[in-house]
């Protein structure tokens, strides 16, 4: 049995190795503030939904297939908690029944996979349960095949055979087992057969019985020991099928838990948000290469879980364009939404609910980001050496069809020569057919691209009010020689705008 609730065609690989950049991913896009909001505190969930998003869907029809399952859970939550709580309760189950001491002897194999079996025949009934009483409200592929799937396996004819062996398998008549003499007038073949009904008075003991028999007495250990091996070789082919029939059922039920606890995750994050009133959208997978990415209302999840209140959304239009330059004020929201489209991608390319009211984009063969870092504390190499290794490392292994998320990069220097390093950078990836955003304050860089009229560039800056307030949304408009600095003197020194220094006092 298979579930194919993540893939039309093949099973979820929870050991899949994560990209090589996941380090930088999860640290630049707040993604264990993700992870955690979707996991609850749970382990395994945490360990799913991090391998999901990471591993992300670059086919548009593979995305939609897993976004139309999710939009059943969403319509459906109780049916799907109900199924993942059986996979759980059968996994948990199957590791809480003890071997016994003698776990290498067919009876000991023989009595835990009848336990075993009891329990999961117990759960694959409820699992058929919930598929007669709940298939019809599922219109998605994923779960249409699901309880299509059940219904064929565990049809009436099945369980009842199940349960008949269930019991035969119990002995309570005691065991039959034939075998012809072998070499040396050694047993061979044995067979474990099917009792025969034996009448009443063959039961009783002074009643009629047909063939030879004989009685070992109390205290002749070898003989019990010889009636038991005889036992033991009669069982053992029973007790090997049994516990392969155990791991066959154990590995659905593994697989079931597995993808769905990537919706279960997907399910507690979106209660979280709605709770807020955050919009969430099932965004709009375009196939590779077209650079086509646009949105409304797009938000930082991250910060929003953060946050108690709403967070401020941007709209976006980024169509034939492969360089966006974001300038603007300092605390204007550069950052936040770089990493809102980083995050937005992502959950997108896992098959997710976006946080925005709509959201469109060509699929990317991956995600890099390019963060400005701390001072190294080991002091083995300067600011920009450490710069340009890690841009090194993302140029040998990012491809075309990308995107790039930088965020401050080389302004551990000088302003014309870190606008120059980044200028050369920007420009071979371009070529590459990588799609940039790159928010800086480098005014030599963002007005040298601005100047040249690029038809596939788009520049955004960070609001400002007069009275420098911020609304922390971004807008086209051309780089300012400035980043507002005086601001941010009269915030740390409470003075009054006409007390404050110029914009030129504070650039010199």
């Amino acid at each position: 049995m298979k579930a194919f609730l993540m893939y039309r065609d093949q099973d979820f690989d929870l050991g899949r190795e994560l990209p090589t950049n996941e380090g930088a991913l999860t640290q630049d896009l707040g993604l264990n503030t993700l992870f955690e909001a979707m996991a609850l505190g749970d382990e395994f969930l945490f360990d799913v939904v991090k391998k999901a998003l990471l591993s992300s869907l670059t086919d548009p029809e593979e995305i939609t297939y897993r976004q139309q399952a999710l939009a059943d859970c969403l319509e459906e939550p109780e049916i799907i908690r109900d199924i993942y709580r059986i996979a759980v309760e059968a996994i948990q189950g199957e590791k809480n029944i003890f071997l016994g001491l003698l776990k290498d002897s067919p009876d000991a194999i023989l009595n835990r996979s009848l336990q075993v079996l009891q329990l999961f025949f117990d759960l694959l009934k409820r699992l058929r349960q919930i598929a007669d009483e709940h298939a019809a409200r599922f219109r998605s592929e994923a779960f249409t095949r699901f309880f299509a799937m059940l219904e064929k396996e565990l049809d009436d004819k099945y369980l009842q055979t199940v349960e008949h062996h269930l019991k035969e398998l119990q002995f309570h008549g005691g065991v039959q087992i034939s075998a012809r003499l072998g070499r040396g007038n050694k047993g061979a073949n044995y067979v474990l057969r099917t009792p025969k009904q034996q009448s009443l008075m063959e039961r009783l003991p002074f009643g009629n019985r047909s063939g030879y028999s004989f009685t070992i007495p109390d205290r002749d250990m070898s003989g019990l020991r010889a009636v038991d091996e005889l036992r033991g070789r009669g069982l053992n082919p029973i007790a090997n099928a049994l516990a392969q029939s155990t791991d066959h059922i154990l590995s659905f039920f593994t697989m079931l838990r597995s993808e769905l606890a990537f919706y279960i995750g997907c399910l507690n994050l979106h209660s979280r948000l709605a709770e807020k009133d955050e919009p969430t959208c099932f965004p709009v997978p375009l196939v590779s290469g077209r650079d086509e990415l646009s949105a409304q209302g797009l938000y930082d999840v991250s910060l929003s879980l953060n946050l108690e209140e709403r967070v401020v959304g941007n709209d976006l239009g980024t169509d034939g364009k492969r360089l966006v330059m974001i300038t603007g004020a300092n605390q204007g929201g550069k950052s936040t939404f770089l990493r809102s489209v980083g995050l937005a991608q992502l959950m997108m390319q896992g098959g997710m609910f976006v946080p925005a009211e709509s959201f469109r984009a060509s699929v990317c063969n991956g995600i890099f980001t390019h963060y400005k870092r701390e001072e190294d504390a080991t002091m083995t190499s300067g600011k920009l050496d450490e710069e340009l290794s890690r841009m090194s490392d993302i140029a040998a292994k990012i491809t075309p069809n990308s995107i790039l998320l930088c965020n401050e990069s080389f302004a551990s220097t000088n302003e014309r020569e870190g606008s120059e390093i980044a200028r050369q950078v920007v420009c071979a990836l371009i070529e590459a057919n990588v799609k940039i955003f790159f928010v800086t304050h480098l005014f030599d860089l963002a007005y040298g691209f601005y100047h040249e009229r690029l038809d596939t560039a788009l520049f955004l800056r960070a609001e400002r009010q007069p009275d420098g307030r911020r609304t922390f949304r971004l807008v086209e408009g051309e780089p300012l020689p400035t980043s507002y600095g005086e601001d941010s003197y009269r915030r740390i020194f409470s003075v009054s705008s006409e007390d404050a220094p110029t914009t030129s006092d504070v650039r010199r």
